[in-house]
């Protein structure tokens, strides 16, 4: 497995290209923002590009979706159910406040321990509310890694002062969903640098 970080759009949302060297077959995670880049390196590299997954809704996450759907025309993106009121109005997403009204369909919503392979990668998804209602990560067990989203960052987690955030839920889900996880598991945060889960289980100061 390859993965690529592009930081995107206003506050460089870490956005990710993951693909299976055997296969060619790869998705996308959060596009903050479209970039033309990122289409010349998927076909630079000529990956058959076949999902969006997105961590969450807010706008930050997802302002790229749509030049990324008109260059790859069958791409098809994946979010979390509890999400779907977010995706389709702009204001709970934000995307108003950053000047650029944006709604999102996603073309199918997963729950808790849905699993999806593309290619030879299998990942998994975990739900973990509390930045958002349908916050979710993406755990590939045979990589020993994780796509954290905004549930947790390098000594923090994700801000909990938005509509719809819960501290406690966040707090709740880090402990049962990601804690029980190996310590050497790799976490690509949606923001800052990469991490662990060992590093953040004796560090963290928020859990």
């Amino acid at each position: 497995m390859q993965v690529y970080n592009i930081p995107c759009g206003a506050i460089g949302t870490n956005t990710y290209l993951v693909y299976d060297e055997d296969t060619k077959k790869g998705f996308l995670i959060d596009p903050g923002a479209y970039s033309g880049g990122i289409s010349e390196k998927i076909r630079e590299l000529g990956i058959d590009i076949q999902y969006i997954l997105l961590t969450h809704g807010h706008a930050d996450h997802i302002m790229g979706i749509q030049g990324f759907r008109e260059d790859f025309p069958g791409l098809k993106v994946m979010a979390h159910s509890g999400e779907k009121e977010m995706l389709g109005d702009s204001r709970l997403n934000m995307s108003v406040d950053f000047g650029n009204p944006v709604t999102v369909e996603a073309d199918k919503y997963v729950e808790d321990g849905d699993e999806l392979e593309v290619g030879g990668i299998e990942m998994k998804f975990l739900h973990t509310p509390g930045h958002s209602p349908g916050g979710m990560c993406i755990y590939i067990p045979k990589e020993n890694t994780l796509f954290s989203g905004d549930t947790l960052f390098q000594n923090s987690i994700g801000r909990t002062d938005f509509p719809g955030c819960s501290f406690n839920d966040l707090a709740k889900a880090i402990h049962e969903k990601l804690w029980t996880l190996p310590d050497e598991t790799q976490v690509f945060p949606g923001h800052m640098g990469p991490t662990s889960i060992g590093y953040e289980k004796g560090h963290n100061p928020f859990v």
